[in-house]
């Protein structure tokens, strides 16, 4: 078999061990030939790919980004760099024109649903879902997740330091647009006060109380880590946006932090180098057996497989039953 193989979307760590699990797999075990398309489903429109052999693959485990390139393409909506008006028909026949017997898709949830609408054209394709968010519906982790929450959960350890030592309040914003699962996890692995995330409604004079009820408890500092995603008023940042209500409300000096980019970068942690290695393997797998239409995804231990027409067009989303919100709220935890 000819297998082509892409990357899609935002970069984050653990996308070239994913690379390297896949084309090894397909090349040492089940004697495929592998081509890398670049630029993700741009390069599947403008035939831009090349193959992929053991010699690329050296040095991929702990390395960063993505060495096939990244876009935003939607080869389904009209714009973008390639003009064509029917794009889908032109990737269809580049992928014909390449030989390719199957391409295996890396993404998060625009690319599982382009994926989708891929294999539903009767095109066979193998996703595995790649983001830092871990919002993809049908898997309990992606990769890059746990390297992301490590990041920030370094950064809140930091924190606490500079805000004990000024008295202070500190607001850290971390990633998560729609989904609060960075926040929630690196907050409470940092001993944050308070924990904002987009899926639950806060209410500022709550956690101005709770902050002057630990100064009242001899606490002079507190840890406030909200997701970018949050509500505000006046289009400002969360971070920006929930510090100077704090500081309103409480009289107590607070300054904010903004991740942003730091989480996406850089090498992935032991955990997320071994879950896309699995992960990677297991498409070649769905691939050698003719399994196509689905993606790849972690169920308890075990890395299983679901179909993409059940992911597509879902988010998986914190809720109030989670675990960790019902522990971090029987500690004291403020969630808004």
């Amino acid at each position: 078999m000819r297998i082509g193989i892409l990357t899609s979307g935002g970069d984050c760590p653990g996308i070239n061990a994913t690379i390297r699990g896949v084309c090894k797999s397909a090349i040492n075990h089940y004697g495929m030939e592998v081509v890398g398309i670049r630029s993700g489903f741009q390069g599947l429109l403008t035939g831009e790919a090349e193959p992929l052999t053991e010699k690329e693959l050296s040095g991929l485990l702990n390395l960063g980004g993505t060495i096939l390139g990244t876009s935003r393409e939607k080869p389904f909506k009209k714009g973008g760099i390639v003009a064509d008006s029917n794009k889908p028909a032109l990737m269809e026949r580049n992928i014909q024109q390449m030989g390719l017997d199957c391409v295996v898709c890396i993404g998060g949830n625009g690319t599982q649903k382009t994926a989708a609408k891929m294999a539903a054209m009767g095109l066979n394709i193998v996703s595995v879902p790649k983001t830092i968010d871990n919002d993809i519906w049908g898997t309990d982790f992606s990769f890059g997740f746990d390297s992301a929450v490590n990041i920030a959960t370094d950064a809140i350890d930091r924190l606490h330091s500079t805000a004990s030592a000024h008295k202070r309040v500190m607001v850290i914003e971390v990633m998560g647009h729609k989904a609060g699962w960075i926040a929630l996890y690196s907050g409470m692995a940092g001993g944050g006060d308070v924990i904002l995330v987009p899926e639950i409604p806060y209410d500022i004079h709550r956690i101005g109380d709770t902050i002057l009820q630990r100064l009242k408890k001899g606490k002079p500092y507190s840890i406030v880590v909200v997701a970018e995603g949050i509500q505000t008023l006046d289009g400002k940042r969360a971070a920006e946006y929930i510090a100077q209500e704090i500081e309103y409300e409480t009289g107590i000096e607070t300054r904010e932090t903004v991740l942003g980019y730091i989480q996406r970068g850089g090498s992935p942690t032991p955990f997320d180098r071994n879950l896309a290695t699995r992960m990677g393997g297991h498409a070649a797998e769905l691939v050698a057996s003719g399994q196509f239409g689905r993606m790849v995804a972690l169920k308890g231990n075990d890395i299983t497989s679901v179909p993409l027409a059940d992911v597509a067009g879902k988010l998986k989303l914190v809720t109030e039953q989670h675990d960790l919100v019902v522990q971090g709220r029987r500690m004291g935890v403020c969630f808004g």
